[in-house]
C-alpha cells in the first residue's frame, strides 16, 4: 500500500498539473471507486463538474484537492467548502496525460477540464482504493486550516509542523501495546505503513515487539528521527515501488526499494552487523528486522 512518500509525491504531481485549473466534467466507470460518496456516482460527478481544483493537501496516507466555484474568482476571501478525498488503496493510481490517450484496463473515474490539456484519471486494480467528495471542517489536529470531514479525527504525521512529539511518546506509554503496531495506529500517528514501521525501527535498533509502556523519552524520538529521515529519503528518489502498481502522476516508479535495509530481505545480511534479516509474522502481514541489532524484548507486545 502506498505510504506517507508515496502519497507525497502523488500529491506534488497534482500541485504542478491539475491546480488552478477547472473541472469539466467528471466519469465514473466503476462504482466501488466512489463508494465512501454515500450520495453516489452521479451527485459525485455533478459535485466536481464547474468546479476550480486548488493545490492539493495531504495528511498521512490520504490527499485531497479543496474545490472552489470559479463565479467566486481566485482572489477571494471565502475558504472553500469541499474536496476531492482520495485514498490510493493497494494499487490506486492518480495519473495525467493526453485525453485522447488509449483508456487503461482498469480506468475506475476520469476527470476532464475546461482548458482540453491534460486530463486527470483514477486507476485502480483492486479496487480498494476510492474517491469522495467531502465538506471542510475545522482542522482541531494540526491547530489551523481545514480538512476533509472523513479524515477529522486522524492523527498529525510526522512531517508536519503540527505533529507533537512530547504528545506522542505520551500516547505511547498509555497504550501499552507493541510498537510497530502503535507506528500503524493512524489515530496516533499518521502515514506510516508496513515498510517504513520496518525501516524506521531497523535505523532506531528496537524490535517491533517492544511494549510501548517500556519506552524511554529518548527511544520515542529516536523512533520519530528515523521515521522522518527515511521517508525524507523515499521521497528524494520517489517513494518506493515493489511493482507496477504505485508509480506518480507520470506513470514513472519510485526506486527507495534500492535502499531498503530491513523490509524485504529476509536472509540478506544486517547492513550494520551482517546477521541475516528475519522475517516474522505480524497482522496478517510480514515484519523484518535484525536479531542482533533489533534483539527481542523478554516481554514482548504483539
Amino acid at each position: 500500500m502506498p505510504e506517507l512518500p508515496e502519497v507525497e509525491v502523488v500529491r506534488r504531481g497534482l500541485e504542478r498539473w491539475t491546480a488552478g485549473r477547472t473541472i469539466t466534467a467528471a466519469e465514473v466507470l466503476h462504482p466501488r471507486s466512489v463508494r465512501r460518496h454515500a450520495a453516489g456516482p452521479a451527485d459525485f460527478a455533478g459535485r466536481l463538474a464547474g468546479r476550480a481544483a486548488l493545490a492539493p493537501r495531504r495528511r498521512g496516507k490520504y490527499l485531497w484537492v479543496p474545490l472552489r466555484d470559479p463565479a467566486e474568482g481566485p482572489g477571494t476571501d471565502r475558504a472553500p467548502g469541499e474536496a476531492l478525498l482520495a485514498h490510493l488503496g493497494m494499487s490506486g493510481q492518480l495519473l495525467v496525460g493526453d485525453p485522447a490517450r488509449d483508456r487503461e484496463k482498469h480506468l475506475r473515474v476520469r476527470i476532464g477540464f475546461t482548458d482540453g490539456g491534460l486530463d486527470l484519471r483514477f486507476v485502480d486494480q483492486r479496487t480498494f482504493g476510492h474517491l469522495m467528495v467531502a465538506d471542510l471542517v475545522p482542522d482541531v489536529v494540526g491547530g489551523t486550516g481545514l480538512v476533509p470531514e472523513p479524515i477529522a479525527h486522524i492523527a498529525a504525521d510526522p512531517l508536519e509542523d503540527a505533529f507533537d512529539a512530547e504528545a506522542f511518546f505520551r500516547a505511547l506509554r498509555r497504550r501499552r501495546t507493541g510498537l510497530k503496531r502503535a507506528l500503524l495506529d493512524q489515530s496516533l500517528i499518521s502515514g506510516v505503513g508496513n515498510i517504513y514501521a520496518d525501516e524506521a525501527l531497523w535505523r532506531a535498533q528496537l524490535h517491533w515487539a517492544r511494549p510501548t509502556e517500556t519506552l524511554t523519552r529518548a527511544e520515542a524520538a529516536r523512533v520519530l528521527t528515523a521515521a522522518r529521515e527515511v521517508m525524507g529519503a523515499a521521497l528524494a528518489v520517489g517513494g518506493t515501488s515493489f511493482d507496477s502498481l504505485y508509480v506518480n502522476v507520470n506513470g514513472e516508479s519510485g526506486y527507495f526499494d534500492r535502499s531498503l535495509d530491513a523490509y524485504g530481505r529476509r536472509d540478506g545480511p544486517c547492513r550494520r552487523c551482517g546477521t541475516p534479516i528475519r522475517r516474522d509474522e505480524f497482522m496478517n502481514r510480514s515484519s523484518f528486522s535484525c536479531p542482533t541489532c533489533q534483539p527481542r524484548p523478554r516481554r514482548a507486545r504483539y
